[in-house]
């Protein structure tokens, strides 16, 4: 039997414009009103705030194969890190490999990929990894 697990950072309605406006490094700022742009183009949701940094788009259910536990988190969002912007998507590394190598400069984690600034990757290629993460289940 799953059980949904309640996780400290959730949905709020926070403003996200206010967030992305409180950014002091005008590249980031640019950087994430273009992310803004795209993910809510792809996604057709609504950006909302999760947490007090995280930008999520849409809803899902995501349920651990290992534990059976449950967790509500968004779809595909980002977020302005110090040192880099932290894309979640919802992709196989593995099975995107080729994909990802087209990409730019990035780093690669479980869930997300890492990049300094929108300006060293290809923005038809995070595109194409944009659907490729809304279409996984």
């Amino acid at each position: 039997m799953s059980k949904l697990v309640v996780i400290k950072t959730k949905e709020n309605n926070n403003s996200v414009e206010e967030f992305i406006n409180s950014i002091g490094e005008e590249q980031k700022r640019q950087d994430c009103l273009a992310l803004l742009s795209l993910f809510k183009k792809f996604s057709k949701e609504e950006a909302k705030m999760w947490g007090t940094s995280m930008i999520g788009f849409g809803i899902k259910r995501y349920k651990s194969p290992a534990s059976g536990r449950e967790v509500d988190w968004f779809k595909i969002g980002f977020s302005p890190r110090k040192a880099n912007l932290s894309l979640h998507l919802v992709i196989n590394m593995q099975e995107q490999a080729a994909t990802l190598g087209k990409l730019g400069k990035h780093k690669a984690g479980v869930g997300c990929l890492y990049v300094n600034k929108l300006s060293d990757i290809d923005i038809k290629v995070l595109e194409e990894l944009i659907k490729i993460s809304l279409k996984s289940k």
